[in-house]
């Protein structure tokens, strides 16, 4: 086995998550390394959003290691807890903005709560996010209600990026978008990760992301990771569920890369 130099950005070991009695995640072990572009696929259900939200600190583990960044968050004291969160930007599903915030508010809330500055530092760096994800000082100062589903997209990546981060989650980050602002979200999603090296961890349901994002696939089947590797390593598994996901119906029209 190849020995690693640096710590991976994300290290999950054993884990289990139990939630109302049930078993969500079952002995799940996983890496990832940093700068990576990993998706997480699975059926709906299956636990990708309870695994992502323990990663993050937001529910309750039963047993197991998470490790982010080198950082063991069972070992951690609240101040290195919070150093990380720094670290480590989130975009879920639907965006979550705050709906009493306008756009530019919602992209300083982060910095607002992790960081000393002045309301105008606070504003440039907000807008220079905007910016970087494709919107301009015009909309900085819409309300959530006055944006299309494209761009709650790209305020709530904007504030992912808020804190110059090293990793971005991301929880369906095309949900609920038309084909042609899902590519333009996938191209964006690339063009970020080439110019800032992001690690890049990916909930996706939509095959084209899955195809056209990742580098790398983990497969969530029933509490545990039963594949994980490049595309092709995938697409030639024998798993039935695995088979139907990205051969059957939609999956047989993509081209997919090897």
């Amino acid at each position: 086995m190849a020995e690693h130099s640096t710590p991976p950005a994300i290290l999950i070991a054993g884990l289990d998550v139990t939630l109302g009695g049930r078993r969500v995640i079952d002995g799940l072990s996983l890496r990832v390394e940093r700068g990576e572009m990993i998706g997480l696929v699975g059926a709906s259900g299956s636990g990708k959003t309870v695994l992502l939200r323990t990663m993050l600190g937001l529910l309750p583990k039963s047993a197991g290691q998470v490790e982010i960044l080198g950082l063991k968050l069972d070992a951690a004291t609240p101040a290195e807890v919070r150093a990380i969160g720094r670290r480590c930007g989130a975009m879920f599903q639907q965006g979550a903005l705050f709906s009493s915030l306008n756009v530019r508010e919602n992209v300083e809330f982060p910095m607002r709560e992790y960081l000393d500055g002045s309301e105008r530092l606070f504003r440039e760096v907000a807008l220079a996010k905007l910016r970087m994800v494709g919107l301009d000082a015009t909309d900085a100062e819409k309300m959530p209600a006055e944006l299309s589903g494209g761009m709650v997209k790209r305020v709530a990546l904007a504030r992912a990026l808020a804190l110059d981060p090293d990793i971005v989650f991301l929880d369906e980050p095309t949900s609920g978008l038309d084909p042609i602002a899902a590519g333009d979200f996938d191209a964006l999603i690339r063009d970020l990760h080439n110019m800032l090296g992001l690690t890049l961890f990916m909930i996706t349901h939509d095959l084209e992301t899955l195809n056209a994002v990742c580098d790398r696939v983990a497969a969530l089947y029933e509490g545990r990771i039963i594949a994980d590797g490049p595309m092709s390593a995938l697409l030639a598994s024998p798993h039935p569920w695995l088979r139907a996901y990205f051969q059957g119906g939609r999956g047989a029209a993509i081209q997919w890369a090897r």
